[in-house]
């Protein structure tokens, strides 16, 4: 959900080039969007001090924004009432890195590792969802797979979180995708993770990804694990077909405009009303309206995969909330029918929403952490 800098840095290392200069009048316009949507945030974020509310209400356009927001932000977190941050298991060994790839673009990742003396059952790769990044809600969920003797690492795609490229930007979808086969393989070549089983999870989006990547390396992970993936857009979350066909003409002219119309799918991905609230200090997520070409990228990467599901063939578990209208439960039922694998696990979760990892009563939370953690034990 998205904000800072007083000023929008120039292109960065591996980033992407900036928009052309508009004239006066249309800076001005973008500018005073942009504060208006960063006002707006601010005023969401509940209890905040001024001083958070100010770093809430800037531009993130570029990654040395989001890095300083995170790092403001970042004392507060083990304070918010949610049961990620409050009931994270302790002693668990954390490390984060920047790594130029490449491409020449950055790329934030961190692990999270069992307590030491703990033996290593396994490594899991996550991909984090749209606008999101791997270091605020996923960081308790890492601790709860660590402290049960995995290996959990986690990357921000460029143009998220803390990695390198314009903020929410996806100029390909298989580019990005390419990104996280290039890091990963760094990180599995260690080594102190070479021998380990490798196993994917992907939330939302990053489902899509995880789904990507085994297609491309389809002998190369002994699992893959889904969470509300998203393989087709909900009807609830996708403009009419005219508007899409004038949006992909547009996405040629205009790649980067923040033009895409969608609906603010807080509500929609969290049940739990006051752990809504708590997403509003993931302050480097990106919550502005969608960029044209990341938009019609997501929608190309749904179809595409929505083609090949009879091609997934690593053992497979997905899990979802029956009652989610972001990405649709009767998708996630198509897929396991049709994935070529035998060994495949569905588990809907009757009246949860989106969010089954982070928006839901603490119980289920729970109870969708533990079913994780069971498959990959009884895989390992």
């Amino acid at each position: 959900m998205a904000a800072i800098s007083h000023r929008i840095a120039g292109p960065q290392r591996g980033a992407a080039a900036a928009p052309p200069r508009a004239g006066r009048r249309g800076a001005a316009a973008v500018i005073a969007a942009a504060a208006a949507r960063g006002a707006q945030r601010a005023r969401a974020l509940e209890g905040a001090s001024d001083e958070l509310r100010a770093a809430a209400a800037q531009c993130l356009d570029w990654a040395p924004a989001r890095r300083r927001v995170r790092a403001a932000f970042a004392p507060v977190l083990p304070t918010l009432d949610h049961c990620l941050f409050k009931m994270a298991p302790k002693e668990i060994q954390m490390e984060e890195n920047y790594e130029t790839n490449s491409k020449g673009v950055e790329i934030f990742w961190k692990s999270w590792l069992p307590r030491e003396g703990t033996a290593t059952k396994a490594a899991l790769f996550f991909c984090h969802g749209y606008g999101d990044t791997c270091t605020f809600f996923f960081e308790g969920i890492a601790k709860r797979i660590a402290a049960a003797g995995y290996a959990v690492y986690a990357m921000d795609y460029p143009g998220f979180g803390l990695s390198y490229g314009l903020h929410g930007y996806i100029a390909s979808f298989d580019g990005m995708v390419d990104h996280v086969i290039e890091q990963y393989a760094r990180i599995r070549g260690m080594k102190e993770v070479r021998e380990l089983p490798h196993f994917l999870l992907g939330q939302s989006m990053g489902g899509a990804v995880a789904l990507k990547v085994h297609l491309k390396q389809q002998k190369e992970w002994d699992g893959v694990l889904l969470v509300a993936p998203m393989c087709k857009i909900s009807e609830e979350v996708t403009p009419p077909a005219p508007i899409l066909k004038a949006l992909n003409i547009l996405s040629c002219l205009l790649p980067e405009a923040k033009l895409f119309p969608q609906k603010d799918i807080g509500d929609l991905a969290f049940r739990d009303p006051r752990k809504r609230k708590v997403a509003e200090y993931n302050a480097i997520s990106y919550c502005d309206q969608m960029r044209l070409r990341t938009a019609v990228e997501l929608l190309k990467a749904t179809k595409d995969i929505e083609s090949q599901l009879e091609k997934i063939s690593s053992p497979l578990l997905i899990l979802h909330g029956a009652a989610d209208l972001v990405t649709d439960p009767q998708v996630s039922k198509f897929l396991y029918e049709n994935a070529s694998t035998k060994d495949k696990t569905l588990k809907l979760y009757e009246g949860s929403y989106h969010a089954i990892l982070e928006g839901e009563p603490d119980d289920r939370i729970s109870t969708a952490i533990n079913d994780i953690i069971s498959w990959l034990d009884s895989h390992c």
